[in-house]
This record gives structure tokens, C-alpha cells and sequence, in this order.
């Protein structure tokens, strides 16, 4: 079989990691990732996770990764739900929002200075969330219908979990768009705002870094539409199978995380 070196990925400075099927499915550790992030601090590689998740804080997703026995401190995490608060923070800074969410969405708004309002808001901001229902769809209908603009934290249809692929936000936001007419603006990626958010933090430029990621339609893409090097891994949403569906392809092919620390893989397509 063909091997693929890695020694021109092993020069990057920094690496963009998403999380869901890359790092964990749900409350499940993915094999190998340990060995991923102590080659990282080994060859002191600057890294972040990267999460089109809005539901929980960096904090939390720092001791959800501490729960499973993997220390990662919360300054190595940033998520859709940050970045959706920063965005709006640009757009009309004090605004008003209506939330369908979990916490870490709602505390990040709060934190980027903005308030609750279920009565006239500026946006009608939807996440991740477990505990939708009619009237709260029926409500953000409402306030849309009022003048209130639709914010979605990301465009993932889908998601890994320990049960299997599962609705995510554009799933779950869709009864919104299609009773309003209203297209959601959706943040996370493959939005390039949230790459060059996550590039900032890290505080290096494209060229060195690069993004790994197990969905060819938010990871991948927003990897190759800024310009940085891809990694997919076929530890979560996608597989083989499914990869003659996409126009574009990755630049690496892994089976998970863990091979990155190899000197090479095999090519698998």
C-alpha cells in the first residue's frame, strides 16, 4: 500500500482541531487522542479546539475533556457560541437578544454585553439545544415575524453522539426559517469569520496552521476557503464511501487524531 509522508504537517506551528467525532462522541473518549495533544506539547505545537458546539463554555468543555482524564486548560477552546456573540458585538453593540440555547450561548452573549428580551429583540439567536419546543418555536416565529433578524450558531445538519448521528442547529432551526421565510445567518463554520477568530487567538497566519476535522462540509471546507492545510478524520460524520459526494478533497486522510503523530499513513484513497 502507498504511505503518505507527514513531515510537511509536522512543520506547522499550529493546529485547529474540531471536537464532536474528532476528539470524543459524546461522553466518550476517542482512541489515541491522549497521544495526539503529548505530541502536541512535545513538539510545542500551539493548538485549539475548535467547536461549532454552542452549548458549553470553554470552562466546561475543559472539564468535560478533565471527566474523561485529559487535562486541557479552557485557554485552548473556542466555540460557535463565542464567536456568534462577537459577531453581533460588531453588528449593534448592547443589543437585545431572544436565545434558543444552552448556557454556554446565553452566558456568551451576556458576556459580550448584551440582554435578554422575549418581548421586541434585535435577533432571534439559535444554538445546540435539548430542550426546543413548539412554544418556543411558535415564539421566535413571532419575533421574527416582529422584526427581529435569525442568528443560527452553525449550519451543521447533523452530529455524533454515544447513540449515533443526531440533529444539530440547522436541523433544528429549520421549522423557523421555513415558517418565516427567513434565512438564517449561520457563524460557525465553515464561516471564514470563525476561522480567522480562531487564527487570531493562536496568533499565526494560515500558512502555518492547519485544521482537522471529520466533516467535509464545515472542517474541510472552511480549511480549504482559508487557505490552510486539511486533515480529515474518519473517526466521526464522514467516511470513504461518502467523500466522492464532495467537489473538493482534503490535503490528509486519517483514520483518527492519533496518526498524526506518526512519520507517515497509509494513502487511503
Amino acid at each position: 500500500m502507498n504511505r503518505i509522508s507527514l513531515s510537511e504537517l509536522h512543520k506547522k506551528q499550529a493546529f485547529i482541531c474540531d471536537m464532536d467525532g474528532v476528539i470524543y462522541h459524546g461522553n466518550t473518549l476517542l482512541p489515541n487522542v491522549p497521544d495526539f495533544v503529548n505530541w502536541l506539547r512535545e513538539n510545542k505545537k500551539d493548538f485549539l479546539f475548535l467547536t461549532n458546539s454552542s452549548e458549553r463554555s470553554p470552562r466546561e468543555l475543559s472539564l468535560k475533556l478533565e471527566r474523561m482524564g485529559l487535562s486541557v486548560s479552557e485557554d485552548h477552546f473556542y466555540t460557535s457560541a463565542l464567536a456568534t456573540a462577537s459577531f453581533l458585538k460588531t453588528q449593534r453593540p448592547g443589543g437585545s437578544v431572544y436565545v434558543i440555547g444552552e448556557p454556554g450561548l446565553v452566558n456568551a452573549l451576556y458576556d459580550a454585553g448584551f440582554s435578554m428580551n422575549d418581548y421586541n429583540p434585535d435577533y432571534v439567536v439559535f444554538g445546540e439545544t435539548r430542550s426546543i419546543s413548539y412554544e418556543k418555536i411558535e415564539h421566535a416565529v413571532m419575533l421574527i415575524q416582529g422584526g427581529a433578524n435569525l442568528i443560527g450558531t452553525n449550519p451543521d445538519l447533523t452530529g455524533p453522539t454515544d447513540q449515533g448521528i443526531m440533529p444539530a442547529c440547522r436541523a433544528l432551526i429549520s421549522p423557523i426559517s421555513l415558517a418565516t421565510g427567513c434565512e438564517p445567518y449561520f457563524v460557525g463554520k465553515p464561516n471564514p469569520l470563525m476561522m480567522r477568530h480562531a487564527l487570531k487567538k493562536l496568533g499565526v497566519s494560515r500558512r502555518d496552521a492547519a485544521i482537522i476535522g471529520d466533516r467535509m462540509d464545515t472542517d474541510i471546507v472552511a480549511g480549504i476557503e482559508s487557505e490552510l492545510d486539511t486533515v480529515l478524520v474518519l473517526s466521526g460524520v464522514t467516511n470513504l464511501s461518502s467523500l466522492a459526494s464532495f467537489s473538493y478533497k482534503p490535503k490528509y486522510i486519517m483514520n483518527g487524531v492519533g496518526d498524526i503523530a506518526l512519520d507517515d499513513i497509509p494513502k487511503l484513497i
